[in-house]
């Protein structure tokens, strides 16, 4: 009988799911990145010798994920150029997003099709996780179960490295997640990665939407904890590399060896 502690909760049952389809979420405009995209989309910026989204790829390979999807809009050619050079796993394939971006929500609509009919990984292209003994992933896919709509990737903000926003999210021993009431203070941060089960889209609105709209929709039980929402609280370095600063920080991380990737194409 699998386990795997999820916030304090630990859910168990007799087989642990696998991940197959992934999506990386790489349509934005990107805008805080300024000057560095007036030429370059944001994916293809270089962090450690290495683009973003290979960083991204590379992670998803490395827990065995077979299938991603790509979603584009902004330069969209720039990047499906880039990405078609690639020659290991995962397979790639594109959800182009024209004539504007559709957010989070929205683009992940759009691409429904190609990520099947299974839960599935998402996350964002600005996401960047050091090397670790045992993917996170891997712990993500062992607290699975099928009740829920969504299971969240989060880490604690001692931990994380370009981060400057408030906390997004609060815990209990139960294994809960919520927001923070007013002025409360929430040390858990979203990483960008979530596994997502696709019947939340049913009914989604057309257009562009943010996901944040359909976790809003999980806040069923009294103080506003979310009833088909958890978590599993990532033990090691998070780089949140979403603006300059951020990536002058994981810069400076990787150069004291803290981001030792090798290059995967």
């Amino acid at each position: 009988m699998a386990g795997q502690l999820c916030g304090g909760y630990i859910h168990r049952r007799a087989f642990i799911m696998k991940l197959t389809h992934a999506i990386v979420l790489a349509a934005g405009l990107g805008t805080r990145m300024r000057p560095l995209n007036d030429t370059l989309l944001n994916p293809l910026i270089l962090l450690h010798g290495m683009p973003l989204i290979d960083h991204c790829l590379g992670w998803l390979a490395d827990a065995g994920i077979r299938e991603a999807v790509v979603n584009t809009s902004y330069r969209a050619q720039q990047l499906e150029d880039h990405l078609a050079m690639r020659q290991s796993l995962p397979r790639v394939q594109f959800s182009r997003e024209e004539p504007a971006p559709l957010e989070t929500g929205g683009g992940i609509a759009r691409a429904l099709s190609l990520l099947g009919n299974a839960p599935f990984l998402a996350m964002n292209s600005d996401a960047v996780f050091p090397p670790m003994p045992h993917h996170p992933v891997l712990r993500m896919e062992a607290a699975w179960s099928d009740d829920l709509d969504f299971l969240m990737l989060l880490v604690p903000r001692a931990q994380t490295i370009g981060w400057e926003g408030c906390g997004d999210f609060v815990t209990d021993d139960a294994g809960r997640i919520r927001r923070p009431y007013d002025g409360e203070s929430a040390e858990l941060i979203f990483t960008g990665v979530e596994i997502i089960h696709p019947r939340v889209f049913a009914g989604c609105p057309d257009g562009a939407f943010s996901l944040s709209r359909l976790w809003k929709l999980c806040e069923t039980e009294e103080g506003g904890w979310h009833s088909r929402m958890r978590a599993v609280i990532h033990d090691g370095a998070w780089l949140n590399v979403g603006d300059l600063a951020g990536l002058a920080a994981a810069e400076n991380y990787s150069s004291s060896g803290g981001l030792s990737l090798g290059k995967r194409m």
